[in-house]
C-alpha cells in the first residue's frame, strides 16, 4: 500500500517542530521579490488575510456556512465587516438585518464594537452602540420578558443586534445570523432550528466555534455536511493555515516587531507549549476524544454477504524474471480461469466502477469493483487481491478488469508512490476523466471517509465479501486527530490468517471504489451504421421514389 508512505505530508499542528516550522516559512519566501520579503510595503497590506476573504466570500455565496477555526485568528472580526456591509446596504441591495448570537454579554459587546469600527471605515460615520432590553417572549407566569442587548441602527432601515444566547430568541425575527462559538451555547441543536428558520425568506446563517468535544452538536454537524447529509458550505482553517496566510506578520505589524521565520517558528513554539495537550482542540479543529476505531466491527458485519468471492494471486519472487511471454501467457490463463467468469456474471443493465489501492513487495494491491444498482446502492460481486505480483501483470489484470465490466462508469487508483505508474497507463488507456489518480492527503481522508462511513451506514454500501482479512482491513481505519484514515506509524495491524502482512489495503480499495461512484461521469456510446449504396443520400439510386421514402 503506497497510500500513506510519507509521513511527512501528512504532519499538522503539534507534530511539525520549531525547527520545521521555520524552514517551511522560510522556503514560502523564495521566489519573492525582496520588498515582500522585507515586508516593507506595509502600505499596502490588505485589510483582511487571505482565510479571513475565504470567510467573507462564503457567507456572500451560500445561505449557510459552517465554520471550523482555530482560536484568536480574527474570524468573529471579519465577520463583524459582513454585517456593517450586509445591514448597510438598501434592501434593493441585499441588505437585510443581522444578529449575533454569543453565549455571554461579553461577547455581545466586544462584536458590536467591532461593527462600530467598520462602519466607520466603511461609511464614515461614528456608529452608535444603543444599549437596549431585546423583547423575548413571555414567561410561564405570561410575564413579558427581555435580554439584555446591543445594537446599531443604519440609515438602510437595518440593523445590528448582538446578544447573548436564547433560542427563543431568533423566533420571528430575519435577516442574517451569526451565531459564535456554537460549541459552547447551552442548547445548540434548538439554536441551530430557529436559525435555519431564517433561510426561509431568504435570509443567511453562519455558525461559527472552536472545537468542545466529539460528541459536541457542533462537531456533529461537521461530520453531517461531510457526509453530505447536510448541503452547508464548510470553511476550516487552523492555527498553522492563519500562519500560513500572515498572521504573525500582522501581529507583528501591529505591534512593531520585525517579522523574521526565525521569531515566527519561536512565537509558534510559545503559543503551543502555553495550550499544551489542549493545543489540538483549541488551535488545530481536532475534537477531543478524536483517536479509535473508524468503522467498528458490527457495521462492517451487518454489510457482508455469503457468495461473493475474493480472488487471490500469489507470485513468487522469480516470476519477475521470467520471460514475458510466460508471465503474460501465465496471468492470461489464471484470469480466464478465476475472473473471467465472474465478469460474465455481472448484469450487464447495470453501471460498475472500482477501487485500487496499489503496492508491489510488501503489503498487497486490491482491485474492488462495485456494480452500482438501480436504487443507486452498491454492490460488491467479487474482489482481486495481488501479492507479489510485477508491475506489468498488475497492468495485464488491471486492464482485463475494466474491459470486463459493464457499462464502466469510472474508476479511482492510488497513485501515491509506484501506484503512480499504474494510474497514469490507466488514464492512457481509458481516459484521464475515467480514471481518477488519487494522492492521499490529509484533506482528502477528511473529506472523503465521513461520506464512505454514512455509506455503510446507510446501507448504500450494500453487500461487501463476508472475510476476515477484509473485515480487519476494514477496522484499520482510525480517527487520527479527528481525521480518519489508515495508521501510517506501523506496518503491520493484523496479520491475515495465513501470516502475510496486510496494512488495510482491502479498506482502501473498498474507499475508492465508493469514491468513483461518486464521480458524475456521463456515459455515452457510438455505434456506426453499415452504410451501402442503395442506403446512401449520395447515391444516384437515392434520388428514385424508393429510394428517397426510405431515406425518410
Amino acid at each position: 500500500m503506497s497510500a500513506v508512505s510519507d509521513q511527512d505530508e501528512f504532519k499538522i499542528g503539534r507534530a511539525i517542530t520549531q525547527e520545521e516550522w521555520q524552514e517551511l516559512r522560510t522556503a514560502s519566501l523564495y521566489g519573492l521579490p525582496p520588498e515582500l520579503q522585507e515586508l516593507a510595503d506595509i502600505d499596502h497590506v490588505d485589510v483582511l488575510l487571505d482565510y479571513q476573504k475565504r470567510l467573507l466570500s462564503a457567507t456572500s455565496i451560500h445561505s449557510v456556512v459552517i465554520v471550523e477555526k482555530s482560536r484568536r485568528t480574527g474570524a468573529t472580526w471579519a465577520l463583524g465587516a459582513q454585517a456593517v456591509l450586509t445591514a448597510g446596504a438598501a434592501r434593493s441591495a441585499g441588505g437585510m438585518d443581522a444578529m449575533y448570537i454569543g453565549y455571554n454579554l461579553d461577547m455581545a459587546r466586544e462584536f458590536i464594537d467591532v461593527c462600530g469600527m467598520w462602519a466607520k471605515s466603511f461609511y464614515d460615520i461614528a456608529a452608535s452602540v444603543k444599549e437596549y432590553l431585546f423583547p423575548d417572549g413571555r414567561d410561564e407566569k405570561g410575564a413579558d420578558r427581555f435580554i439584555q442587548a446591543f445594537r446599531i441602527q443604519f440609515a438602510s432601515g437595518f440593523e445590528i443586534v448582538a446578544l447573548t444566547s436564547k433560542p427563543r430568541s431568533l423566533r420571528g425575527r430575519q435577516g442574517f445570523v451569526i451565531v459564535d462559538e456554537a460549541a459552547f451555547h447551552d442548547d445548540l441543536k434548538e439554536l441551530i432550528k430557529a436559525a435555519m428558520a431564517f433561510l426561509i425568506w431568504g435570509g443567511k446563517v453562519c455558525i461559527i466555534s472552536t472545537h468542545d468535544g466529539e460528541d459536541n452538536p457542533f462537531n456533529e454537524l461537521i461530520q453531517d455536511c461531510r457526509a453530505g447529509k447536510k448541503s452547508y458550505e464548510i470553511v476550516r482553517f487552523d492555527f498553522d493555515d492563519a500562519l500560513r496566510d500572515g498572521l504573525y506578520q500582522r501581529i507583528c505589524l501591529r505591534t512593531g516587531n520585525e517579522w523574521t521565520p526565525e521569531g515566527e517558528a519561536e512565537w509558534r513554539a510559545g503559543i503551543l507549549k502555553d495550550y499544551g495537550d489542549d493545543a489540538d482542540e483549541e488551535l488545530f479543529c481536532i475534537p477531543s476524544k478524536g483517536s479509535g476505531a473508524f468503522l467498528n466491527g458490527a457495521l462492517i458485519r451487518s454489510r457482508m454477504a455469503d457468495g461473493i468471492p475474493v480472488v487471490r494471486l500469489e507470485c513468487s519472487d522469480d516470476f519477475v524474471f521470467k520471460p514475458e511471454a510466460v508471465r503474460i501467457a501465465y496471468v492470461e490463463d489464471w484470469l480466464d480461469r478465476e475472473v473471467g467468469p465472474l465478469l460474465a456474471d455481472l448484469d450487464k443493465r447495470q453501471r460498475h466502477v472500482f477501487g485500487e489501492d496499489f503496492a508491489r513487495v510488501a503489503d498487497l494491491s486490491v482491485l474492488w469493483p462495485f456494480s452500482i444498482g438501480r436504487d443507486l446502492r452498491l454492490d460488491t460481486p467479487f474482489t482481486i487481491e495481488l501479492r507479489n505480483v510485477p508491475y506489468e501483470q498488475q497492468k495485464q489484470i488491471l486492464f482485463y478488469l475494466i474491459r470486463g465490466l459493464p457499462r464502466f462508469a469510472g474508476g479511482a487508483m492510488d497513485a501515491g508512490g509506484n501506484g503512480a505508474y499504474l494510474a497514469e497507463v490507466a488514464q492512457q488507456e481509458f481516459g484521464e476523466h475515467m480514471i481518477a489518480a488519487i494522492k492521499f492527503s490529509k484533506e482528502w481522508y477528511r473529506e472523503n471517509t465521513p461520506k464512505f462511513k454514512q455509506a455503510f451506514e446507510d446501507g448504500d454500501i450494500r453487500s461487501i465479501p463476508r472475510d476476515d482479512d477484509v473485515l480487519q482491513d476494514l477496522r484499520s481505519f482510525k480517527q487520527i486527530q479527528g481525521v480518519a484514515q489508515i495508521p501510517s506509524d506501523e506496518r503491520t495491524l493484523e496479520k491475515a490468517k495465513r501470516g502475510r502482512k496486510r496494512h488495510g489495503d482491502a479498506g482502501i480499495a473498498c474507499l475508492l471504489g465508493h469514491f468513483a461512484s461518486e464521480r458524475d461521469i456521463p456515459e455515452y456510446a457510438y455505434t456506426a451504421q453499415e452504410e451501402t449504396a442503395s442506403q446512401s443520400p449520395l447515391s444516384d439510386s437515392a434520388f428514385n421514389d424508393t429510394s428517397g421514402r426510405q431515406l425518410w
